[in-house]
């Protein structure tokens, strides 16, 4: 078997549509494009969002708001999630991402209380809320700025 031997399953391919070869064609002449007008010519047409003059919707519909291009993202962890870790382990944003625990390197992590922790660990340049400062510090862990 050669390459050149290669064929497509029978129907599975269609020859293109060829506009503009004679009448018998059925798409001869004007090449199914009608008589004259804008979307006749060549590099005809209008651009997208365009309706005739009419005042398109785009500029109709009300703005509100805007996007602050200065917001931190800060990435969100459960607390049950800090298991996946051995005892009196050191964890920074970046192991946090080894891991796989936060998806990209981001402006902070926040620890949230969600679930229980049961390995003392040690927090570096991690924020926590309250209540899971707490569950930590129970098990026996350290939050260090």
């Amino acid at each position: 078997m050669n390459l050149s031997d290669l064929k497509p399953a029978e129907g599975s391919r269609k020859a293109a549509t060829r506009k503009g070869r004679g009448i018998g064609s059925g798409l001869g002449k004007t090449a199914g494009k009608g008589h004259k007008g804008q979307k006749a010519r060549s590099g005809g047409g209008v651009r997208p969002g365009f309706e005739g003059g009419q005042m398109p919707l785009q500029r109709r519909l009300p703005k509100r708001g805007f996007t602050n291009i200065n917001k931190k993202i800060i990435a969100e962890v459960a607390l049950q999630d800090l298991n996946l870790f051995e005892e009196n382990t050191v964890i920074t944003p970046e192991t946090l991402w080894e891991a796989g625990l936060i998806k990209a390197p981001c402006d902070g992590v926040k620890v949230l209380s969600n679930g229980e922790i049961e390995k003392p660990v040690t927090l570096q340049f991690i924020n926590c809320s309250k209540a899971a400062a707490e569950k930590i510090e129970a098990a026996g862990g350290k939050i260090e700025k």
